[in-house]
């Protein structure tokens, strides 16, 4: 494999339903500080049906190009057909790096396609950078530089892992959803626009979607919530969270949890705030209960303000916190619920 020959940095956009989805323009964003500091270009890779007119959206987020893979195989995701035009394309223009979100979609295709062009994948990473490898210097060995950096959490969320692929391209990684900004739209921004399609013809790998069955949901995204009320193994007990409950409901807010407390079994996995749930960046974020683990700290300290209550002075939450309360959030917490309520009808 010739390293030179692979330049750029691609981005897998991906799109449901003719929509892109928001993975696809924070990647593009992280994927412009990645290609400053290589020098190169951004590509987005838009693979789907009649989906040429979204290019635009991609060029205002930050691509410099749109490959566009539009094919009647490819109006619903499968497997098979899809990882056909994205290999097809990387084998075609051969990037130097590739990302893919670690959605639903993401964490099938990165894999297969990861396979297919003979190289590694680091999945759900949560930072990458452009740096060197091996990170220090070691005595009889070369040292790379310009290198793709992927970190992510390891055994269980339990450590962090740097993870480098040097001697294959493209340098692949699945980033989870929310850890990086996308920029603010450049309004009437233009990309070059490529068509490509490699040819399908469907074979036994080839599954035919029956039925597509929507699931319909009342629960709040907590990626998307501006307030967050947020519990740990400190509130005690899952009835506990009722008082969460309420406070919440008075600010306008939902609730979300520690790992903590999924593994307790208290609250659902979707709840889950930090490295191996979701990363989250609320205008108000309050850590009640919850001691300030590395790991939940690097899913929620993106947040604007943050408000822990603990009952341990020397909890690290307090280390991030704007505004920190000491005491039994068994009391503090329906206090301040209450001077809340009557805030907000003496405001009325």
């Amino acid at each position: 494999m010739n390293l030179e020959e692979y330049k750029g940095v691609y981005v897998f956009a991906q799109q449901v339903d003719n929509e892109i989805s928001s993975i696809a323009f924070e990647l593009l964003g992280k994927a412009k500080d990645l290609a400053k500091d290589l020098n190169t270009d951004v590509t987005a890779v838009l693979i789907g049906s009649d989906i040429k007119g979204l290019a635009d959206q991609l060029a205002e987020y930050g691509a410099d190009k749109v490959i566009v893979v539009d094919d009647p195989e490819l109006k619903d995701y499968r497997t098979e057909p899809y990882a056909h035009a994205l290999s097809s394309v990387i084998n075609q223009y051969k990037p130097e790096i590739m990302l893919v979100g670690a959605t639903a979609i993401g964490r099938d295709l990165g894999p297969r396609v990861s396979a297919r062009v003979a190289t590694g994948l680091t999945a759900d990473c949560t930072v990458l950078e452009i740096g060197d490898f091996p990170l220090q210097a070691v005595p009889g060995q070369e040292q790379l530089h310009n290198q793709l950096l992927m970190t992510r959490p390891a055994f269980g969320g339990n450590t962090i892992a740097t993870i480098a692929c040097p001697y294959n391209r493209p340098q692949m990684a699945t980033v989870r959803a929310g850890v990086m900004q996308k920029i603010d739209p450049i309004k009437g921004a233009k990309a070059v626009v490529e068509e490509f399609n490699p040819g399908f013809t469907p074979d036994n790998k080839y599954v035919e979607i029956l039925e597509i069955v929507k699931a319909v949901t009342e629960t709040v995204d907590i990626m998307d919530a501006k307030i967050l009320v947020s519990g740990g193994r400190g509130v005690g007990s899952p009835e506990n969270f009722k008082i969460l409950e309420e406070l919440a409901e008075v600010l306008g807010g939902t609730v979300s949890c520690s790992r903590a407390v999924v593994d307790s079994g208290w609250k659902p996995k979707d709840l889950q705030v930090g490295q191996t749930g979701k990363t989250v960046r609320p205008n108000v974020y309050f850590a009640i209960g919850i001691s300030g683990a590395i790991q939940h700290v690097a899913g929620m300290e993106e947040s604007d303000i943050i408000i822990a209550i603990n009952k341990d002075a020397d909890a690290p939450i307090f280390d991030v916190a704007d505004y920190g309360v000491v005491g039994d959030l068994n009391k503090i917490v329906p206090k301040l619920t209450a001077a809340l309520k009557a805030e907000i009808a003496a405001a009325k």
